[in-house]
């Protein structure tokens, strides 16, 4: 299309030639001719000027460069758009295959998709406009809300309600039990696990992420929050509104996490810690208390992010500090002794 037709649906002003035609979306380094691409912030700009694409998404015009600008305050997200405009296919259902099991008593919206193989059990209730991909399991009871997509060999076990427009990627499980076990005579006492999981709306989860029931009342999953792959999330978490769980993500059972809290990669959550609304924690960072609203925590055992970089510096040259102290003991003790042969 145009560009100047592109600009429309993105959202952004062209500074330069509208009628340049774009055939497709790409990477900086990876644009051919007829490609937009976009720079984020300054670190790229110095790629715009050699790059073979056609035009780029900026924030700012980059007087240096030839190529046609479309200006946009959020650069990255206009780009996000251009990628739907140009490889996102309009859905289209496809109906209920007849390879697929449908229990009793089943309820189903209108334009669902459903594929070989899956399995749905008694009771559900299934919106409209989801897919259910092959191999997919919904347990007896589960709520799949409006527009839901649920990718293969994903199970969703009895009771669980799926908001409207969830992503659950390959090989995620929700509503398995949690790990919850009570000693006896020297033996572990499996405790029932009778609660569920609510997942509210637009929230996604990656692949092989596994979301445990609650042992009485639920694991909550808030709206827009964005699970990473590889996230185990134990029973009784209540993650907050537009969350970020990186991947490798351990949390444990009866964990709070506020509102737009990040957590990055590997990072490990002790159980019945309370994280506050804004929060950031680093990578491999291990909480083994309450993080404030707004607070950055790294480390293990996690602590003030400004304060774990001082100990890191200072961590990083103990050898020297070491070596440094024992030549002072050594030219302490030579003094000494000099002393006691003057004395």
């Amino acid at each position: 299309m145009k560009l100047k037709e592109l600009a429309e649906l993105i959202g952004g002003r062209i500074s330069g030639n509208p009628d340049i035609e774009i055939t497709g979306v790409a990477g900086i380094s990876d644009a051919q001719k007829g490609d937009i691409s976009f720079v984020s912030d300054k670190t790229g700009a110095p790629a715009a000027p050699v790059t073979d694409a056609s035009a780029l998404i900026v924030k700012k015009a980059i007087k240096e460069s030839p190529i046609t600008m479309v200006v946009a305050d959020n650069p990255q997200h206009a780009f996000a758009r251009a990628l739907e405009v140009f490889h996102v296919k309009p859905y289209t259902a496809s109906g209920v295959s007849e390879e697929a099991f449908i229990g009793s008593n089943v309820r189903m919206g209108e334009g669902v998709s459903v594929y070989p193989k899956v399995y749905v059990s008694d009771n559900t209730i299934i919106g409209t406009g989801v897919t259910l991909s092959p191999g997919v399991f919904l347990g007896e009871g589960v709520t799949i809300g409006d527009g839901s997509f649920i990718h293969p060999n994903v199970t969703i076990r009895e009771k669980v309600t799926v908001g409207k427009n969830v992503i659950v990627h390959a090989g995620a499980v929700i509503g398995s039990d949690g790990f919850g076990y009570v000693p006896d005579k020297g033996r572990h006492y499996k405790i029932p696990q009778v609660g569920s999981v609510i997942i509210d709306d637009n929230v996604e989860i990656g692949a092989n992420a596994c979301i445990d029931r609650g042992t009485t009342g639920n694991t909550v999953i808030g709206s827009g929050t964005k699970i990473d792959n590889l996230v185990q999330i134990a029973h009784n978490v209540k993650i907050g509104e537009h969350c970020i769980i990186v991947a490798q993500v351990g949390i444990s059972g009866s964990v709070e996490v506020g509102d737009g809290a990040i957590l990055a990669g590997q990072v490990g959550v002790r159980d019945h810690v309370k994280i506050g609304s804004h929060a950031i924690v680093a990578a491999q960072a291990g909480i083994a208390g309450d993080i404030p609203d707004g607070h950055v925590y790294s480390g293990t055992p996690a602590i003030p992010h400004k304060t774990s970089l001082r100990s890191q510096y200072i961590y990083a040259r103990l050898h020297d500090y070491i070596t440094r102290l024992q030549q002072i003991e050594k030219k302490l003790n030579r003094e000494e002794q000099s002393d006691d042969e003057h004395s």
